[in-house]
């Protein structure tokens, strides 16, 4: 059965052994024999066309038009398909059979002597009877050139070239009738007809009246000379012929190697091709290498030629990757060329052949032997590796002179390394280097080498490739990687400090569980204590980021704590908590600034202010509320009423006592303080003093203490909850539900300790303390202290007097702990549950809620913190007046908060006590022990932080915590 279309020759043994057969059998025979032939698309299968001819009778009944019409035709449609050409290529399957086993048929199936070549292989195809044909029976058809030059000899007189004779038939039939016609002859000649015929009387008289000579008489049909008729028809004939125009001959040269030499080399290439092998057909197609073909691109040869092992070919590869991954490298990834990652790693692994007498070689398979000590496991990495290259001879390398094959070498080995550097820069390569073990193993290597100036670069590579890679491993303390890096430590190179420190904070980072730092030797946390000293914000940086996750775990933090100076870490992370910071610049208060378009409302101050201006008598006491709550503005205005309603309201309650002015003596009192004040009438019973405007914050005005002159004066910003009334639809008519809204309580102060005292009494209604309370020197020294106040206390007990220097002796903290209270001061949602403890005393809730109010109040008082260095006292700053570093999400960043950071793993972690010089650990009576928070967190760290907590805008949330 023949192949499908559409399949190939199906390759087999019995077909391969037909071949041999065959071939043998025409080469015995000396004819040329096709293994391969094709008819169109198709390569026919000899064997199958074999086997289909000889099952259907052999060559000759095939061939045999009437025994079986069409046969080659079916053959072709069989082998070849039926198409449009299915006649011509039916012969062609016919010639292929004739060429090639028509003989092999005869010998093998017939058993019977074939033809000779000469009138069998090297004639053509057509006809049959292939069995039968002799030397003697044969007649050799005659090739195209004889049959060429058979018809062109014109001179040839044979009779069987010459025309025949014209047959006579019956005289007694017609001419040119078909019954005369006895065989196939030629018929006769038609009779001659004459289109125009003339006038013979016409003819007669013009030829007497030209008295020339008679017309010679002859024979006449129907009156008309025969002779003479016919001697004019052929002279006009010759008068108008006219010889056929010749063109020059078509020459056709005859094709030589001198004037066609491309057709000779198709020709042999052809034949080449016809008696090619298998494996020859097989490539034929493919275009290889110095015939057109480019070959690969430049990443692929880059990648064989580093695999090659030769040194040029290593310098020409490693030259074009650091290109490469330097430019290409967020498109080149190892993931697309496998084996470039081994390649490399490879030839970085060549650097210990540098300084020892030690070759590595890569096994890939299940099991290593461990006999073999210079062999490395590529599939899950190799352990003891730094004590297999301690163990070994190494070379001299205090000698600073190098040759140049050593130059050579190690430049390309360190271009290897700059090559992985490069592209694990990507997150996909870290990711892939990271999953390849041999990776591990090269920087374990690598950053075990002596200490040489040449390998410097090197190993600065090898530290970054680390950093990016061991975000995604968890390495072990014991791995020999981790080992290398945390001995890194101690070099005095400051660019391997700072990338080994950021390298071990970021091992494990990707992964999902906490990555414990384990086995820092001690030495090393005192170093990183040290460096934390210098102003350098890099090394800083990467101390505070090691420092963050080497503290994330308990134990550690008790080695840190152990290790280091307490007192000296404290200081050191606080004082970091203010680098960089930059104040935000105040509103600016002068009579310069350009009048905002909505009018201010006039401030509200404290009873506590009011009663200090109560002093002064009338006119002094409006000057001074005005100065105190106004400043000139020649492009402000406000009306009279405005004005005259906020001093009433001031004053009215102690009108009974201290007499206010009336209304116009008022008004003319503002045009005696501020110059350019005067009262206007601006339109229709519209009373305004244009000239002064409201100040955002009252200010001293010096009336107590000269120093103290242009202070701002402190804001209450406690949100309380006020009803709102119902409100009439002026559509609808209809009255809204009574509502609440949450009003901001806007008094001001000279001091916090009155604004504090104002929030626990006026909104948070704690109990005032009874008469004769001792002070609380039982909460754990958690007692509030005030500054001395001149302010009567309003509790309806004269005796005996209350020492308002400590809130405890003022409130009762202790009756208020079973009520929950919320902390309205602006945006901040503590609860005062938050602060609950079973362990503590009674009163300690509430007083720390108290105390957390505080955190919240500004300070007057000058800051003792360094905005631009810790080392100097800065001017001082309100509440949230300054900011450190932020990212781009306006969120804190920087050293402030990896210091912030560590500072709450610390007091997160902190443990009980430590071993003291007298004791030992675990003893029941505490000898020995002393108190950590107390050390770490002495009074000093503790107002600083307090300090940041009201003051920094961006790290208050951090250190609150």
């Amino acid at each position: 059965m023949a192949p499908k279309r559409g399949q190939s020759i199906e390759g087999s043994d019995e077909y391969d052994e037909f071949l041999k057969k065959l071939a043998k059998y025409h080469e015995k025979r000396g004819t040329n024999l096709e293994t391969a032939p094709k008819v169109g698309i198709r390569h026919i299968d000899l064997l199958k066309l074999y086997d289909r001819v000889v099952g259907e009778g052999g060559y000759d009944l095939v061939s045999d038009t009437k025994a079986k019409p069409l046969m080659w035709r079916k053959l072709a449609e069989e082998f070849v398909g039926k198409n449009q050409y299915t006649a011509a290529q039916a012969f062609q399957i016919k010639n292929i059979y004739y060429k090639n086993l028509v003989a092999y048929e005869i010998t093998n199936h017939w058993e019977k002597e074939p033809p000779p070549k000469e009138i069998l292989e090297e004639v053509t195809a057509k006809g049959g009877n292939v069995m039968s044909r002799t030397l003697e029976n044969f007649v050799k058809p005659p090739s195209r050139e004889e049959k060429l030059a058979g018809d062109g000899d014109a001179s040839d007189a044979s009779p069987s070239q010459k025309t025949p004779k014209e047959e006579k038939g019956d005289p007694s039939e017609e001419p040119g009738s078909a019954t005369g016609r006895t065989s196939r002859g030629l018929r006769h000649q038609p009779p001659q007809r004459v289109l125009f015929q003339p006038d013979p009387a016409a003819q007669g008289r013009r030829s007497n009246n030209n008295a020339g000579p008679s017309p010679t008489p002859g024979p006449t049909t129907n009156g008309i000379n025969v002779a003479s008729y016919f001697s004019n028809a052929a002279t006009a004939t010759l008068a108008s012929y006219e010889p056929t125009p010749s063109y020059p001959l078509t020459l056709k040269p005859i094709t030589t190697p001198s004037n066609n030499p491309e057709y000779y080399r198709n020709e042999r290439k052809r034949k080449l091709e016809a008696n090619a092998g298998p494996l020859v057909r097989k490539y034929r197609n493919i275009m290889l290498p110095g015939t057109g073909f480019i070959g690969p691109n430049i990443y692929v040869r880059a990648q064989l030629a580093l695999q090659s092992g030769i040194p040029d070919e290593e310098a020409y590869a490693l030259h074009h990757l650091v290109k490469i991954s330097h430019e290409r490298g967020d498109k080149y990834k190892f993931e697309q060329f496998p084996g470039l990652i081994d390649a490399l790693a490879r030839k970085v692994l060549q650097a210990t052949g540098l300084f020892y007498d030690i070759e590595w070689d890569v096994s890939y398979e299940d099991e290593v032997p461990e006999t073999d000590e210079e062999l490395l496991d590529g599939l899950s990495g190799t352990s003891g590796l730094v004590s297999r290259l301690r163990s070994r001879q190494p070379r001299l390398v205090n000698d600073s002179v190098m040759d140049d094959k050593f130059v050579s070498e190690l430049n390309r080995i360190i271009e290897a390394c700059l090559v992985i550097r490069n592209m694990c820069i990507l997150d996909s390569n870290a990711v892939y280097a990271a999953q390849t073990p041999l990776v591990r193993d090269m920087l374990a290597l690598v950053l075990n080498l002596p200490d040489h100036a040449c390998i410097v670069e090197l190993r600065h590579n090898a530290l970054d490739i680390a950093e990016q890679t061991l975000r995604y491993i968890d390495i072990g303390a014991q791995d020999d990687l981790y080992q290398s890096l945390v001995a890194q430590l101690r070099s005095s190179d400051r660019g391997v400090i700072v990338t080994t420190l950021r390298t071990i904070a970021r091992i494990g980072m990707s992964l999902q569980a906490a990555k414990r730092l384990e086995d820092i030797p001690p030495m090393t946390l005192r170093r990183i204590q040290n460096w934390l000293l210098l102003e350098d914000d890099e090394l800083r940086s990467a101390c505070l980021d090691f420092l963050l996750q080497y503290s994330s775990f308990a134990d550690n933090v008790d080695t840190l704590l152990q290790s280091v100076d307490l007192a000296s870490l404290a200081r050191q992370l606080t004082s970091l908590l203010s680098h960089g910071a930059q104040a935000v610049a105040p509103e600016p208060t002068s009579e310069a600034k350009p009048p905002d378009t909505a009018l201010l409302p006039v401030p509200k101050l404290s009873r506590s202010v009011v009663q200090d201006l109560l002093t002064l008598d009338e006119p002094e006491r409006s000057s001074e509320w005005l100065r105190m709550c106004f400043l000139p503005d020649a492009k402000s205005e406000m009306t009279q009423i405005s004005l005259w309603q906020a001093y009433q309201g001031t004053f009215s309650y102690f009108n009974t006592t201290h007499p206010h002015l009336v209304a116009g003596e008022f008004i003319k009192n503002v045009s005696a303080v501020f110059a350019g004040a005067t009262a206007q009438v601006a339109g229709q019973n519209k009373y305004v003093i244009r000239g002064i405007r409201a100040r955002k914050a009252p200010v001293e005005t010096g009336m107590s203490r000269a120093s103290e002159k242009g202070r701002e004066l402190l804001r209450c910003c406690w949100r309380s909850t006020v009803p709102v009334d119902a409100a009439r639809d002026p559509v609808t008519g209809i009255f809204s539900a009574p509502t609440v809204r949450e009003v901001e309580c806007a008094e001001w102060f000279r001091s916090e300790n009155e604004m504090l005292r104002h929030i626990l009494a006026t909104h948070l209604r704690l109990p005032l303390a009874p008469p004769k309370l001792q002070p609380l020197s039982q909460l754990d020294g958690m007692d509030i202290d005030l500054k001395p106040s001149t302010e009567p206390l309003t509790n309806g007990h004269t005796s005996p007097p209350v020492d308002q220097n400590n809130l405890a002796q003022v409130f009762d903290f202790a009756s208020a702990d079973p009520t929950t209270f919320r902390c309205h001061w602006g945006t901040c949602t503590r609860l005062s549950s938050d602060f609950a403890s079973p362990a503590a005393p009674p009163g300690s809730t509430a007083l720390l809620f108290a105390r957390h109010i505080q955190t919240h109040l500004p300070s007057p008082t000058p800051s003792t913190y360094n905005l631009k260095s810790p080392s100097k006292p800065s001017s001082s700053f309100s509440a949230g007046q300054y900011t450190t570093l932020t990212d781009e999400r306006n969120d804190a960043a920087g050293l402030p908060l990896g210091a912030a950071l560590v500072l709450r793993n610390i007091a997160r972690f902190m443990p009980k006590g430590l071993d003291g010089e007298g004791g030992e650990e675990g003893d029941d009576d505490g000898e020995g022990e002393m108190e950590l928070g107390e050390e770490f967190f002495d009074r000093g760290v503790r107002g600083k932080l307090f300090g940041v907590l009201s003051e920094s805008r961006t790290l208050r949330h951090y250190v609150g915590r």
